[in-house]
């Protein structure tokens, strides 16, 4: 029986050289981690493989490289059966602050919507009452998904894993058994989120997981879209604006970094029109918000619109490199040392970013997460007046939040009244 066999590398290196080539990502040196599962349309193999992480002196320095390929046999010969309609799609990860905006938006343009969601104590009602059918599935757990995927036409892939969690276990693991189940079911088309530039940054585990994953679905030969993400409005929320409101402190770094910021509603809409339109299959595309901004220029801008100053307390760069550097001295801090880059990279410390917030282990003064749009507007036939600012994104929320904070005051002052 035909099959299509899928394999890919997980390894970690002692010396940062790495060589790159169009086809595979192949360390110099060091030990690996061998993760690769077969498919055919009736069988699931799957077979795993641990080595140890530990470098010299008990050290974990990780880097992550990977090669991803098909073997040259025929494609699954899948018997036809029920036709699958276009409009039925799977969004993973739908509830978190990107993916419940995919799962609103195609909602509303009337797409038959199934979410995997992981088994919870506090079930994700809102995606029920929104409309959508929810499915239990874990990432983590390969057996749980090819069961979830019948009857699904596209899958819209917004997952990434929990901070508690390993990176490997979800980001690789889980979406290496999640291409190869779609390859091996039929699915039609694939979106995939990733992050703009982490081609370039091997040295952050969760940009090259990233990558690789990006080079492992375009191997596989499913018909997908790529989409690169600098980050998501909605973040700055939590981030600044509350903490500012309510008169604590906002954390940050002296870090340069500039963010293109954009709001996940543009996203999840600019992602429906790439969804439908044939001249994007197969692209790599990258979104990006108007204007790219620095953690200093938020703050400014979120007490202006607050009408009070923030208390800031900034940590230098340097401690947040140094901390990281000494989480790795132990295998059981790996993982908050790469939580650490995370936010080196964005400026931020220590706080709950959304997807694809991460980070660089190495920060340049010029680093900047933002792309030109005109050419992507020109493909989508989208005009950027459409796209909406974070001036005008965080106005908003101001705007309501302080006439609701008024109206609360109002409503004390009379219930005082007639006390």
């Amino acid at each position: 029986m035909a099959s299509t066999t899928l394999h890919s590398r997980l390894s970690t290196t002692q010396s940062p050289a790495v060589t790159r080539s169009s086809s595979s990502l192949r360390p110099i040196t060091g030990n690996s981690l061998t993760w690769s599962r077969a498919f055919a349309p009736d069988r699931l193999l799957s077979a795993v493989s641990h080595s140890s992480l530990r470098g010299v002196g008990g050290s974990v320095k990780p880097l992550i490289t990977c090669a991803a390929g098909t073997a040259p046999v025929a494609a699954a010969n899948l018997a036809p059966g029920t036709p699958v309609r276009p409009t039925s799609i799977m969004v993973i990860g739908a509830t978190g602050t990107l993916g419940r905006q995919v799962v609103r938006r195609a909602l509303d343009e009337g797409y038959d919507v199934r979410c995997l969601v992981r088994p919870r104590p506090a079930p994700a009602d809102f995606l029920r009452d929104w409309g959508a059918t929810v499915v239990n599935g874990d990432l983590s757990k390969p057996e749980t998904i090819p069961a979830t995927l019948v009857g699904v036409h596209t899958i819209i892939d917004c997952a990434t894993g929990r901070p508690e969690e390993p990176i490997k276990t979800v980001d690789w693991e889980g979406k290496v058994a999640l291409i190869q189940c779609a390859k091996a079911m039929g699915i039609q088309k694939y979106v995939f989120f990733s992050i703009h530039n982490c081609d370039k940054h091997p040295e952050v585990p969760l940009m090259e997981i990233k990558y690789c994953t990006e080079k492992f679905l375009k191997d596989s030969g499913i018909n997908h879209v790529v989409i690169r993400l600098c980050g998501f409005m909605q973040g700055l929320i939590g981030q600044y604006a509350v903490p500012i409101l309510e008169e604590k402190s906002v954390w940050g770094t002296d870090a340069p970094t500039r963010i293109a910021y954009m709001d996940t509603q543009d996203i999840a809409r600019l992602t429906f029109i790439a969804i439908r339109s044939e001249k994007v299959d197969g692209k790599l595309l990258t979104f990006a918000g108007p204007r790219a901004w620095t953690t200093q220029e938020v703050i400014t801008l979120c007490e202006r619109l607050a009408g009070q100053d923030a208390s800031v307390t900034t940590v230098p760069v340097s401690v947040l490199k140094f901390t990281r550097q000494l989480t790795r001295c132990f295998e059981w801090t790996n993982d908050v040392a790469d939580r650490l880059a995370f936010s080196e990279f964005w400026g931020t410390y220590l706080s709950p970013m959304p997807i694809f917030m991460l980070a660089l282990h190495i920060l340049t003064s010029d680093t900047v997460f933002s792309v030109p749009m005109n050419e992507t507007y020109q493909l989508l036939g989208v005009d950027q007046k459409d796209i909406i600012t974070l001036e005008k994104y965080l106005q908003d929320y101001f705007s309501n939040i302080l006439k609701k904070l008024k109206d609360l005051k109002a409503q004390s002052k009379q219930s005082d009244f007639y006390i």
